[in-house]
C-alpha cells in the first residue's frame, strides 16, 4: 500500500488521483489518498499574500508523509517553496499541463475601460497592469468553482489553465494569455511528489510518473525563485518553454505606478541552466533597484 497525502479540493483530489493511478499501473502496488487540511484551506477569507503566499498549501501535506501517516506528498508544484524541506525529496515532475493563464468571463479587449478583475495573485495584477493600467482588482479566494461564481459583472477573473483542464472545465475560457507577456509562476501546470529521504522502494516507484523534460524546466523556474530567496515578496513569473525559450518577470509592486522588468533568452545548449536562471534572477534585480 502507498499512501499519497493531498488536499481534499476537486482539484487536488484528481490530481492525486492520477498520480495514484500511474503509480498502480506501473508497479502494481495499491494506493490510497490521505486528505490533509492545510492553512491555506482553513483561511479561505485572507488574501493569499497575507497569509505567508507559498507554503501556506503544502505544510501540513509534507507534515503527513514525515509522521509516518502517509508515503508521499502530491502538490500543485506552484505552491512549492523553492526550499528543499528537511526530510522530504521531489522525487517526481509530473508531466506538465498548459502553463498558461486565462482569462474567463471576458477577453482583454473586450474589457471595458476601469473593468474589474479578480484575482488573488500581485502576479497576475502587475502584468495584467503592464497591459491595461486602467483595470480594477479585487481579491479573489476559494474553490475552482467557487472562483468561476465570482467573475464580476462586465469583468473577468484569471484562471490557470492547468486548473481548469484537471476538472474539465476549458470551456469557461475567455481567452487564454501569451506566456511572454503574463509569464506564468514557478511550476505551473506541473503535479510535484514528494517522498522521505532514504525511502529508496517509493523512489522507485515514482519513477514512473516523473518526466524528464517537465524536471529540466520546472527545476530551472525553481532555480530562479531561489536566488531570489524565501523573502522575496515581488511579484515575479519565470517559465520555460518547449521551444526552450526562457521568460522572467519582476515588478516592484502591483500598481501600475510600479516597474517591471521582462528577460527572454534561448537557452538551448546551456550547459549549467540552473546556474543561468540564477544569473538572470540576480539581472532582474539589479534592474529593478
Amino acid at each position: 500500500m502507498i499512501r499519497l497525502a493531498t488536499r481534499s479540493s476537486a482539484q487536488a483530489r484528481t490530481q492525486a488521483e492520477v498520480v495514484a493511478h500511474a503509480i498502480s499501473a506501473a508497479t502494481g502496488e495499491t494506493t490510497e489518498l490521505v486528505f490533509v487540511e492545510t492553512l491555506g484551506d482553513i483561511k479561505r477569507d485572507v488574501p493569499l499574500h497575507q497569509i505567508g503566499g507559498q507554503g501556506i498549501f503544502v505544510k501540513e501535506v509534507q507534515q503527513a508523509v514525515l509522521d509516518g501517516h502517509a508515503d508521499l506528498a502530491v502538490h500543485s508544484a506552484k505552491d512549492l517553496p523553492s526550499l528543499q524541506t528537511d526530510g522530504l525529496v521531489v522525487g517526481a515532475w509530473c508531466a506538465r499541463r498548459d502553463a498558461r493563464d486565462a482569462l474567463v468571463g471576458n477577453t482583454m479587449s473586450g474589457l471595458q475601460q476601469g473593468a474589474t478583475v479578480a484575482t488573488g495573485s500581485v502576479r497576475r495584477r502587475a502584468q495584467l497592469l503592464t497591459m491595461r493600467p486602467d483595470l480594477a482588482f479585487i481579491d479573489l479566494r476559494g474553490n475552482i468553482n467557487t472562483r468561476l461564481g465570482k467573475i464580476p459583472e462586465g469583468g473577468a477573473i484569471v484562471m490557470a489553465v492547468a486548473a481548469l483542464e484537471v476538472l474539465g472545465l476549458t470551456d469557461q475560457i475567455a481567452q487564454i494569455l501569451d506566456p511572454s507577456v503574463v509569464v506564468p509562476m514557478i511550476g505551473q501546470g506541473c503535479v510535484a511528489v514528494e517522498c522521505r529521504v532514504g525511502d529508496a522502494a517509493t523512489q522507485i516507484a515514482l519513477q514512473a510518473v516523473d518526466h524528464a523534460a517537465t524536471r529540466r524546466a520546472v527545476e530551472m523556474e525553481r532555480a530562479f525563485l531561489a536566488e531570489l530567496g524565501a523573502g522575496c515578496n515581488m511579484p515575479i513569473g519565470a517559465h520555460l518553454d518547449e521551444q526552450d525559450v526562457f521568460t522572467a518577470f519582476m515588478a516592484t509592486g502591483d500598481t501600475a505606478a510600479d516597474r517591471h522588468v521582462v528577460h527572454t533568452q534561448s537557452v538551448a545548449g546551456v550547459a549549467d541552466r540552473l546556474q543561468l536562471a540564477r544569473d538572470i534572477a540576480t539581472q532582474c534585480r539589479n534592474k529593478l533597484q
